[in-house]
């Protein structure tokens, strides 16, 4: 057997030893898990996932490759990878560059080889905490000191925002939306643009005279990394623009979006990574939403604010979606565009939609 390279600190004192890929660097971050089976590409690149160490559940990763085409920001923002076993052979007509590759390109380290499963419980039973990918002859002790002087970043969407607007056009458009980008996936973009839509992106302390200068049919509040309490940029720019603009939220958008409206957000104590069983409230019905985030909204907080609970999560009955139907405004705390993910919850993106054909003939 070939000799460890890397090892895997938690900050409970446990290690993993293993072996390490991608970038050759030590790396000290919140340790998260992420059920997908699917979707290592979208993962590693999602901006949500800013100063995040994730470990894959599923075992194999790396066995389709990397396609350019499948980014979902223009630079992978994830701390670092935990994997059980890295697939440097993909099987795949489209892809480009092998999983490693791509994470050593970004300078994100990586390591495979140890037992995910008892990460995954670890993290379950105890909560998120925080870890250290580092070198082989690094001991504990020392890595355990690198974990506690290691500072705690804060706003870490002004890191992942877009410096300046950009735009996303499509022919024929009907609708104009602004995009507040506080770490925006470009699948929900180009949700967007397939439903007709041209899409501005600005960055996330854009004020809303500036944003009212585009003529927006509606506007959406992105996903992104961090605690929501921290961006009161966005919370005052939500507050001044409901009501007078249809508006939708996702993800850390959403935890917005309540805080804007008097709820109150916590900490969950694993967050939801991965595919999640979500119920719509009027209806029943059950689709498979991509989840994302580590703050939810405390229901009791909702009480003599205006915000309706749309959708909830099968399995621990947090809140994963609201609306003010006043105000033409809805957030869902899962991703309706599902990268990766179930398909299911597309459909949603009309609803939006429709909110926006309603103001227009209003």
């Amino acid at each position: 057997m070939k000799p460890f390279t890397k090892k895997l600190v938690l900050e409970n004192g446990r290690e993993f030893l293993g072996y390490g890929y991608g970038a050759d660097v030590e790396r000290v971050c919140d340790i998260v898990f992420n059920t997908s089976v699917v979707g290592y590409q979208e993962i590693l690149s999602d901006p949500s996932c800013s100063n995040q160490i994730v470990v894959m559940a599923y075992p194999l990763i790396g066995n389709y490759g990397i396609t350019d085409e499948d980014f979902e920001s223009k630079t992978p923002q994830i701390g670092g990878m935990v994997v059980r076993e890295c697939n440097e052979n993909p099987s795949n007509f489209r892809y480009t560059k092998t999983f490693s590759e791509t994470l050593e390109e970004a300078g994100i380290p990586c390591i495979a080889g140890v037992d995910t499963r008892m990460i995954v419980r670890i993290i379950r039973d105890e909560g998120s905490q925080r870890a250290a990918i580092v070198n082989i002859d690094t001991t504990t002790e020392a890595a355990l000191e690198m974990i506690n002087n290691t500072p705690q970043p804060t706003n870490l969407v002004s890191k992942v925002s877009s410096r300046k607007a950009w735009f996303s056009r499509t022919p024929n458009h009907k609708y104009d939306i602004v995009a507040v980008d506080c770490g925006i996936k470009h699948n929900i973009i180009r949700s967007f643009t397939s439903r007709g839509c041209n899409v501005t992106v600005v960055p996330y302390n854009t004020s809303l005279e500036e944003i009212m200068a585009f003529n927006p049919d509606g506007l959406f509040i992105s996903n992104g990394p961090g605690s929501p309490e921290e961006l009161t940029e966005v919370i005052d720019l939500i507050r001044e623009a409901k009501g007078t603009i249809p508006m939708f939220g996702i993800s850390l958008g959403m935890q917005l979006i309540a805080l804007a409206y008097g709820a109150k957000v916590y900490k969950m104590k694993c967050g939801h990574h991965g595919s999640s069983a979500v119920r719509t409230i009027a209806t029943g019905r059950i689709d498979m939403g991509s989840q994302n985030h580590e703050y939810a909204i405390e229901p009791a907080s909702l009480e003599g604010t205006s915000l309706t609970v749309t959708h909830e999560n099968v399995f621990d009955s947090t809140i994963e979606g609201v609306e003010c139907a006043q105000d033409k405004m809805y957030a869902l705390q899962f991703h309706p565009e599902s990268a990766p993910g179930p398909q299911d919850c597309a459909y949603l993106f009309d609803k939006f939609i429709k909110l926006m054909e309603e103001k227009q003939n209003a």
